[in-house]
């Protein structure tokens, strides 16, 4: 999937497919700085803790972890400030509205750069209970064993 549309992928939340059950993904623009965008670059970025919510009709990802650059000094800003997320009104409203009654939350599951530009997957998940997270681990397991077991032949 990246690498086929001129994409590179930057940072994936693995954990995102473990605890959630993720029903759609959007794509989001991110407001950086100078510096930031530089060290989303060179792939310094975490947020294993990050989420995304949506304050008066603007989608924002808090707890998402930039360092700064090496180079930036004084141009550097604060690693974990809170960051605009640039999405449609219409996606907004949607989403917003699906956060507030259904029940489900948005979580971003990778962050890539396209054509230069530093973009999010936002993904609108419902989570998961332990037993859930079992299940999915034996289905996987399961399909593992079967792919073994057609290989052997």
């Amino acid at each position: 999937m990246a690498g086929s549309t001129g994409e590179k992928n930057v940072a994936v939340n693995r954990r995102a497919s473990h605890d959630y059950f993720i029903e759609e993904r959007y794509e989001a623009g991110i407001e950086l700085t100078g510096t930031e965008i530089k060290s989303v670059r060179k792939g310094k970025v975490q947020f294993k803790d990050a989420y995304i919510s949506i304050v008066k009709g603007e989608a924002w990802i808090k707890g998402m972890h930039i360092s700064p650059y090496e180079y930036g000094n004084i141009f550097n800003v604060d690693e974990t400030r809170d960051r605009r997320l640039l999405l449609h009104k219409v996606e907004i409203r949607k989403l917003y509205d699906k956060v507030r009654l259904k029940g489900y939350t948005l979580i971003p599951t990778r962050i890539y750069l396209k054509s230069g530009r530093a973009k999010m997957e936002v993904a609108l998940a419902k989570g998961k209970n332990l037993y859930d997270k079992r299940e999915s681990a034996k289905l996987r397991d399961a399909k593992r064993e079967m792919e073994k077991a057609l290989k052997l032949r």
